[in-house]
């Protein structure tokens, strides 16, 4: 559901609309992500992964199918479902700022109901906030901001920003093939130890 300027406006809040339920209700993006990260599944699966109920787990995915976010693979049972690709990109109301929507967004709105962490952020800063924050935990993984330079930019404690990095870490490793960025500690102890080691 990757989405270009290109597109009439009905069809961008179309696309809108069919995802706007996955950013409010954290069950539907819960089951929007696992679907999206196990590429194929049945209802069974979804109901045994994820301890939905039955009747639970086929609204949800007649829902989602109606969204167009998920689609049957095939009408033989049991029926095998897919998660259609997501890329949209919001612009804020007053033009300053935009916002995409992601597997990775919807992976992280779909974990408030089992991470308090994430689920504080999102009630402070809304889902503008945690797709900003989401941003930020990509760049710091790759070395390229610190969580104080997050913090000076959003205007947050630096503590703020330490926490909703580290839960938005384990995303963001899921869904980017992130680099290691620079040396680790690890790393700089060995090389320590060969320089002794030269000296002697």
């Amino acid at each position: 559901m990757s989405r270009t300027s290109n597109r009439s406006n009905g069809d961008v809040i179309r696309d809108f609309l069919s995802v706007a339920d996955l950013l409010e209700e954290p069950q539907l993006a819960q089951l929007y992500a696992y679907i999206d990260q196990e590429e194929e599944v049945t209802v069974q699966e979804m109901m045994d992964a994820l301890g939905l109920a039955q009747g639970t787990a086929y609204t949800y995915v007649n829902r989602l199918v109606d969204a167009g976010v998920l689609e049957a693979t095939t009408d033989e049972q049991p029926r095998t479902y897919v998660a259609s690709d997501i890329d949209l990109t919001v612009t804020a109301s007053d033009g300053t700022r935009e916002y995409t929507i992601t597997p990775a967004l919807i992976d992280a709105v779909g974990r408030r109901t089992t991470d308090n962490d994430i689920d504080t952020y999102i009630d402070r800063h809304g889902i503008a906030g945690l797709a900003t924050a989401l941003t930020y935990t990509v760049d710091r993984e790759q070395g390229e901001v610190t969580h104080r330079l997050m913090a000076r930019d959003l205007d947050i404690s630096p503590l703020a920003a330490e926490i909703i990095l580290q839960a938005l870490r384990p995303i963001v490793h899921e869904h980017f093939d992130i680099e290691e960025a620079g040396a680790s500690v690890a790393d700089i102890e060995d090389a320590d130890r060969d320089i002794a080691g030269d000296d002697a």
